[in-house]
């Protein structure tokens, strides 16, 4: 019997198997928490109408003790779960001394040190279990959209998003491998197969930094659109997020309630999101006393800045070419832009989706390749993309843990992963 079924079977015996999450005693009655993975449940023992020896052992169960307990299921609203169970047996299958993340207050270091023990705690099993609902909610509205699944290559020959910020291997006799940045530029052969794709998977980024949105191995999902434009690309990306927000709020209620998270905003999102160019995005950030120049990029203070003008998710489009990748299209009318857009998450989340049309003729893409230094040869599959039977087409990639760390309201995109790797963290 899994707690989470336990609400179907009331006035019956089950069998719970799990661990103890908490205990206390009062006079001749014992209250033990279990959980077993979905769910929590107050287990209450009652001097003469449970087994005495559970009392015997009782002082030896130390919290994450596994266990298996037996019981009565009975309604009861104050209890955790809305039900409990009048114990009937208790079999201790491994005692835990000396757990060491107790009910106490306990620093980052520490307990990313125990990251394999933090994760199970309640607050941190909520966000893994709206993680899972992130990304199952992920591949239904691809499946839903006639999008077909292509798992990408991790180990690429070349880079996608620049080469200062590869992890590098030898692939046996052939020279140096590099862990996949991106999937997309394999994805985007994949159009000419499929039409909409889309891929899923973990990418690496050799980037030496320490904020609180930058992971050096993260999920990504990616997708791409043959005859979609920009505009096309962006209406996607609006019914994506307002898909998943709305599967995270209808079947995760329970969690975010233990998150504490406002869901009230998550609630107000609805389509169409906001738009400004980077031109106006400059402009407002001077407003605000920011000392931001045309052409530069835009750091996470800056994307804070400007998600406070808005009470949803924002795209800023048309950035300056210079700052963005080599495969973006070059702007019609102002050949110094591209038609891109970043998505990025109200409440100073930062960028969460990063997408554009892609330079789809054969001669601009060349130029501008040579113009990043890129090593041709390496890239003449991509270029024959260009050759036979280019179209318009766009695709985006929206970061995992960055939006389970906004949907979650948690200040870290460390808590949204398992075993978060970072710059001084590969450790559990």
């Amino acid at each position: 019997m899994r707690i989470i079924h336990v609400k179907d079977f009331i006035g019956e015996e089950v069998e719970i198997k799990g661990w103890l999450y908490n205990k206390r005693s009062k006079g001749k009655i014992l209250f033990l928490i279990v959980r077993d993975g979905s769910g929590y449940i107050q287990v209450v023992g009652v001097k003469g109408e449970s087994p005495d020896y559970i009392f015997d052992i009782y002082d030896e169960l130390g919290l994450e003790s596994s266990v298996i307990v037996k019981g009565i299921v009975r309604k009861e609203p104050r209890s955790i779960g809305g039900y409990e169970l009048s114990l009937t047996g208790l079999e201790p299958v491994q005692i835990a001394v000396d757990y060491p993340i107790q009910k106490k207050e306990h620093g980052t270091a520490f307990l990313m040190e125990h990251r394999h023990l933090w994760i199970r705690s309640k607050k941190q099993r909520a966000i893994l279990r709206i993680r899972n609902e992130v990304e199952k909610a992920i591949v239904d509205f691809f499946y839903e959209n006639d999008f077909v699944r292509i798992d990408t290559p991790i180990l690429t020959p070349t880079a996608a998003e620049g080469s200062t910020t590869l992890f590098s291997t030898e692939y046996f006799d052939m020279g140096k491998a590099y862990l996949a940045q991106t999937g997309q530029l394999y994805l985007e052969a994949a159009i000419f197969a499929n039409g909409l794709v889309y891929n899923f998977g973990p990418t690496f980024r050799a980037e030496k930094s320490k904020t609180r949105r930058h992971l050096t191995e993260f999920w990504m999902v990616e997708a791409e659109e043959a005859y979609y434009d920009n505009d096309d690309n962006m209406k996607v990306q609006e019914n994506f997020i307002s898909y998943i927000i709305e599967r995270v709020i209808k079947r995760c209620a329970d969690e975010l309630k233990i998150l504490e998270r406002d869901t009230n905003i998550l609630q107000s999102i609805s389509l169409p999101f906001p738009k400004i160019t980077y031109d106006d995005a400059v402009e407002l950030l001077q407003k605000d006393g920011f000392s931001t120049k045309w052409g530069e990029d835009f750091g996470g203070d800056e994307e804070t800045a400007i998600s406070k003008h808005f009470d949803k998710p924002v795209f800023i489009m048309d950035y300056p070419r210079k700052i963005k990748a080599f495969y973006m299209k070059e702007h019609s009318e102002r050949p110094e832009l591209v038609r891109c857009a970043d998505l990025i998450a109200p409440e100073g989340y930062g960028e969460i989706i990063g997408g554009s049309q892609r330079e789809d003729d054969y001669d601009k893409l060349l130029a501008r390749m040579e113009e990043f230094g890129l090593a041709i040869e390496n890239y003449r599959w991509y270029l024959d993309l260009r050759k036979y039977g280019s179209v318009v087409h766009s695709g985006f990639g929206l970061g995992i843990e960055r939006t389970v760390a906004w949907i979650c309201g948690i200040p870290h995109v460390r808590e949204a992963t398992a075993f978060p790797r970072m710059l001084y963290r590969i450790y559990p």
